[in-house]
């Protein structure tokens, strides 16, 4: 016998369809007499499709109330549109893009100015609002959106299927514009326990922004109140409250005698997605993990990413079974 070695050749094919042809050759020494060495050329083909490519992230236009409104700005709204966007680049969930006024809140065009000006020799358009797949606010009191920027917003979401996230004080936001409201689920009344610890309901810990979070857990936050209107568990699917016995109803300012103060919520709003959570007005908020993953989650769910279906309800059975544990 003559040893002979084994070599492969192996050929790809790529055709416009994105199929991969392989084509490889083996040799096989089956026998030999004198000089000669007979072998089969075996011929093997696998055909496969590559990959689909990546999509691309999300795009989330953040909207920060540094001057978006006109109270004074949160302290921690810094550190808040900060947290925000390493979330979205850390998960690769989306980009983020921060800004600190309201010019990009249109469907119309925002060029520059001198030279990039529309016409302009370097002329520079800016993306707006159809480029984004959903807006988010961490913004403050009433804002300088014109008559048709807002319609432009309501019709981003309700008739555009797109997502509104809303952080903390967007429920103090607006309060001259009824239909942010109703589109949000619920306007600002009161923090009247200021920065306090308090312990959470967890109402759909199902839903992927309460993944981490438990019944019982505490969390020190400016915990809000929502007025009466619009506010309404017939419109809103509460994630999460406040446990009633862990605060002092009696602190001057609280007005809601159903003792429902919810802390994150998801609605519909026509076509689009909105997620609202009234925590984040300190640092030390976002520095919590519990946090960072509610409004990830939230954030995803609201860019259509996530799922989780809207399931508005009554307070949970549980949250009033430990009610009135608490009251025994």
């Amino acid at each position: 016998m003559i040893p002979v070695s084994v070599t492969g050749v192996k050929i790809v094919l790529r055709r416009e369809e994105r199929l991969v042809m392989r084509l490889e050759f083996r040799i096989f020494p089956v026998a030999a007499t004198g000089p000669l060495v007979a072998a089969f050329i075996v011929a093997s083909y696998s055909q496969a499709t590559e990959s689909p490519p990546t999509p691309p992230p999300k795009r989330l236009l953040v909207i920060a109330d540094h001057s978006t409104g006109n109270q004074t700005a949160h302290g921690a709204s810094s550190h808040a549109v900060a947290t925000i966007e390493r979330l979205g680049r850390q998960s690769g969930a989306y980009v983020a893009t921060i800004r600190t006024d309201m010019t990009l809140v249109t469907k119309g065009e925002v060029w520059g100015k001198g030279d990039y000006a529309k016409g302009g020799p370097k002329a520079s358009r800016a993306a707006t609002l159809d480029h984004y797949d959903a807006v988010l606010f961490y913004t403050n009191g009433e804002t300088d959106l014109s008559d048709a920027q807002k319609r432009d917003l309501l019709a981003f979401v309700h008739a555009d299927g797109k997502g509104f996230i809303g952080v903390h004080s967007a429920a103090a936001t607006a309060y001259g514009w009824p239909e942010y409201g109703v589109m949000l689920g619920g306007v600002f009344d009161n923090h009247p326990w200021k920065v306090t610890a308090a312990q959470i309901i967890v109402e759909r810990p199902d839903f992927p922004a309460m993944r981490g979070w438990s019944t019982g857990m505490t969390l020190t936050d400016e915990h809000y109140q929502m007025r009466a209107a619009p506010y309404s568990r017939g419109e809103v699917d509460v994630l999460a409250r406040l446990d009633p016995q862990s605060v002092d109803l009696g602190t001057p300012g609280v007005h809601r005698t159903d003792r429902d103060f919810p802390v994150a919520w998801i609605k519909r709003y026509g076509k689009g997605r909105v997620f609202y959570s009234g925590l984040g007005h300190t640092d030390e908020s976002w520095d919590d993990p519990r946090v960072q993953s509610m409004f990830l989650e939230g954030i995803r769910w609201a860019l259509g990413s996530g799922g989780g279906e809207v399931r508005p309800h009554p307070m949970s059975d549980a949250g009033q079974r430990a009610d009135m544990t608490e009251k025994r």
